[in-house]
């Protein structure tokens, strides 16, 4: 082809650009999850989506950027599913590496700030548990409005910008069988308040992780609602030590730990190596890419080797007090793989139960030997009866 000649003093055309996407904009703060959104059906009622939104500031640390409101939308409507703001969206966030107040459960946590204001250069995490109305349709995909306004010395420069783009789950969560024996147990540190799992933020090989976002602390509760009686400075006064725990699904044993001694309760124990954090485990393979973690067994009780095939209902270890344990009870979680760290956590459910109540203070492992009396304050609870392939929220008294 010939060169297409330009008259002596003539400039040439300019090219034509492509357009740019309508809304293209600088933006004050970006945003990533660390999961896939999964839906769940939990004891509410409700069907739940629980995520984190990670943002951070690219302005200078000069400025400031006052966060007022987070809407999450379906992205293919734009309709608003959930929408955090005020005091809500303080108390659900928090620059990485600072706790949120509270979550220790030994001082209430101060009335949360009115506003949410995230210095220049600084990364936040934004803890979203979406409910959604059985019946109503959970987004295939999921979009973050953020609205809000930048503070710098010269003044406020009002914003909104559209971020974070994600698809939700597809996948139903494993509908499970108990994990212990028949009978009442308390439910600790579950989803989806201001919890050490739900909000265990934990930086792990270069990325952040929530590692125990859906774990389930297990406490054998008696005819009284005690969960100890007599001296709680004994193991043996534990009404969960030396329980069983059992295979909730068939699966492979892929990892066994034991040899660690029980701690003595209730003085909460040196922090131990990251590797014996859960104590002595079982972990079983029970799906592609999903496994199931019994951790803080009894050193000597566990009866199962890696490469075993395990029926539903098969004893794998008895309760005990090992690891990063105050006191007995089982941990127990769905994992993304293997290893406890790093590892994800996604939601799970249990076939058939029945709410018998809820303690409304949090009980939990560094506190409940500590009480008075072993015996916990049950209410009824709206949510009291029978339930079906549903999650246990935190602080209910279960009959499996």
């Amino acid at each position: 082809m010939a060169a297409t000649a330009i008259a002596p003093g003539h400039a040439a055309a300019p090219t034509a650009l492509t357009a740019l996407p309508s809304g293209t904009q600088f933006t004050p703060l970006t945003a990533a999850v660390l999961t896939e959104p999964a839906p769940f059906d939990a004891t509410d009622g409700k069907v739940h989506l629980s995520y984190e939104l990670l943002t951070t500031s690219a302005l200078p640390s000069s400025a400031q950027v006052r966060l007022d409101r987070v809407d999450v939308q379906d992205a293919n409507t734009h309709q608003v599913v959930g929408s955090l703001g005020g005091p809500a969206l303080g108390a659900a966030a928090n620059p990485v590496g600072d706790p949120l107040p509270g979550a220790d459960a030994y001082t209430p946590p101060p009335p949360p700030p009115t506003e949410t204001v995230i210095q220049g250069s600084q990364q936040w995490i934004i803890w979203i548990d979406l409910t959604l109305d059985h019946g109503q349709p959970v987004p295939e995909v999921l979009e973050h409005h953020l609205v809000g306004a930048v503070l710098t010395p010269s003044g406020t420069s009002p914003f909104e910008e559209t971020v974070q783009s994600t698809p939700t789950a597809r996948t139903a969560p494993l509908d499970l069988s108990p994990p212990v024996l028949p009978g009442s147990w308390y439910v600790s540190e579950s989803c989806c308040g201001n919890t050490h799992h739900r909000r265990g933020f934990a930086p792990i090989n270069g990325r952040f992780y929530v590692p125990q976002r859906f774990a389930i602390d297990w406490y054998r509760v008696g005819e009284q609602g005690q969960t100890w009686e007599g001296d709680p400075t004994r193991l043996t006064d534990y009404l969960s030590y030396r329980q069983p725990v059992v295979a909730s699904t068939g699966g492979r044993v892929v990892e066994v730990q034991d040899g660690l001694p029980d701690n003595p309760p209730p003085v909460s124990p040196p922090v131990p190596p990251i590797a014996d954090t859960v104590g002595n485990h079982v972990t079983l393979e029970v799906a592609p890419g999903r496994y199931l973690l019994y951790g803080h067994l009894h050193p000597g009780s566990l009866n199962v080797r890696e490469g075993d095939c395990v029926e539903p209902g098969q004893t794998l270890g008895l309760i005990g007090n090992s690891g990063n344990s105050t006191t007995p009870h089982l941990h127990f979680q769905v994992l993304t793989t293997a290893e406890f760290f790093p590892t994800d956590s996604p939601p799970f459910t249990f076939r058939e139960f029945r709410v018998a109540g809820h303690v409304e203070p949090r009980l939990w492992d560094d506190n409940l030997g500590l009480q008075p009396t072993g015996v916990l304050p049950i209410q009824p609870s709206p949510y009291d009866g029978e339930h079906r392939s549903e999650y246990p929220l935190d602080r209910e008294v279960i009959d499996f």
